[in-house]
């Protein structure tokens, strides 16, 4: 009863909180419109204020959340504050010359150290953190460290069309509103929830900041379930998923297969 009261008071106060910030930076847009503005891929203005109202309304959620044990609050919200504010940074002054992890990490071996290698960085960091803060042991604390980052970048992958990253993450629901670190996938849930509306919208994008803190709080959430073995799968599907994206569109995938090309499309602008 505690953990499932813990989980709708995080999921309702990180989409209050997420819905409240969504609003009050796309409105303000701090340092200017051309800072806060992109094109989607349908050539309509919309602005990254979900990225830090997602990362600050999920922190919220984690923060205020009753009878989480500490060690797992802390893992939530550092995940949410250090992934948000680095992935922010990616959004509003990284540079596109090198895209995709193959594509840092080859910029990074010229000695070139793009944002989106920081961002690997502090993500990757982030994910150690918060494994060894949900596991027991060294090993335990590595795979699961990995498995957070990874579910990271994997989610950033999949915000290329309105709704599909906030949908992943609503279908996540049932995995994650479990285990002793439910309130944080609650958290990550209600902020998801209270933005998909003016996602689908076209109104606002989720981002790096957005997509890459979900992605980290999913992953830490699955983790504190998971035990090695499950761990290890994890950490192997994200992996996989991962190094696919570099050879193979999900957005083709997505469009060449009937189930996942209606749920793709459900309630988005045609």
């Amino acid at each position: 009863m505690k953990r499932i009261v813990g989980s709708l008071v995080a999921a309702g106060a990180a989409g209050a909180v997420a819905w409240l910030a969504a609003r009050k930076v796309g409105a303000a847009k701090p340092g200017g419109a051309e800072l806060w503005e992109r094109k989607n891929f349908r050539g309509s203005t919309v602005t990254l204020a979900a990225g830090p109202a997602v990362a600050a309304g999920a922190a919220a959620g984690i923060a205020v959340a009753p009878g989480l044990p500490a060690r797992v609050r802390t893992a939530g919200v550092t995940a949410a504050v250090a992934v948000g504010a680095v992935g922010l940074y990616d959004d509003l002054f990284g540079t596109t010359a090198s895209k995709g992890l193959h594509g840092h990490l080859s910029a990074l071996q010229s000695g070139e150290v793009t944002s989106g290698v920081v961002k690997i960085g502090v993500i990757g960091a982030a994910g150690v953190i918060g494994g060894a803060l949900v596991s027991d042991n060294v090993v335990d604390a590595a795979i699961g460290g990995a498995a957070v980052a990874g579910h990271a970048n994997l989610l950033n992958l999949l915000d290329l069309r309105p709704g599909r990253a906030n949908k992943t993450v609503l279908l996540h629901a049932p995995a994650v509103l479990g285990g002793p670190a439910a309130p944080v996938g609650a958290a990550a849930v209600g902020a998801s929830l209270a933005l998909l509306p003016d996602d689908l919208g076209e109104q606002t994008m989720l981002g790096d900041a957005g997509a890459n803190t979900l992605g980290a709080l999913l992953g830490l959430a699955l983790v504190a379930r998971e035990g090695r073995v499950a761990r290890l799968a994890h950490l192997v599907v994200v992996t996989g998923l991962t190094l696919a994206s570099e050879k193979v569109s999900f957005t083709k995938v997505i469009e060449r297969t009937p189930v996942l090309r209606e749920l793709d499309g459900l309630g988005r602008q045609r």
